[in-house]
């Protein structure tokens, strides 16, 4: 818990989001805020419309602290982008994907995410699992 705190006056955390659609995006961002916990440092939020966006930042070895991927997405959907990023991406950061139905859970076990959330988004929800995944990494980290 010591580490985490002196995380917090070090860097500011990156959370990549992918969707196409805006209205997600916004909502993801009002949901998180600045920051997801007293715990934490805060973070920016870098939007990516494209999954070939988000992939040419990454090649541009952009630091990432977490994904957040729409699996509603098109036409790449979050959940086969998931997957890509868990096995190509060494030492890949959490990644928490947004679904769209309860039934599309396995689809989330498939993509190898290591959490997920349903649409419509929970603030509450999604700000309390964002901080248990830039937590996790943190303590891993230390």
């Amino acid at each position: 818990m010591a580490r985490i705190a002196a995380m917090a006056s070090e860097k500011n955390l990156t959370i990549a989001l992918y969707s196409d659609d805006s209205s997600v995006r916004s909502s993801v961002i009002t949901a998180l805020g600045r920051k997801v916990s007293a715990e934490l440092p805060e973070h920016k939020i870098v939007e990516f419309a494209t999954g070939p966006a988000l992939r040419l930042y990454l090649d541009s070895k952009q630091s990432v602290d977490l994904f957040i991927l729409d699996g509603e997405a098109v036409p790449e959907g979050g959940l086969g982008l998931a997957r890509q990023l868990k096995d190509e991406v060494f030492n890949c950061p959490p990644v928490l994907v947004i679904t769209g139905r309860i039934q599309d859970n396995w689809l989330a076990s498939w993509s190898k995410c290591d959490e997920a959330v349903m649409h419509p988004i929970d603030p509450f929800t999604l700000a309390s699992k964002v901080a248990g995944l830039l937590q996790s990494k943190s303590v891993i980290k230390a």
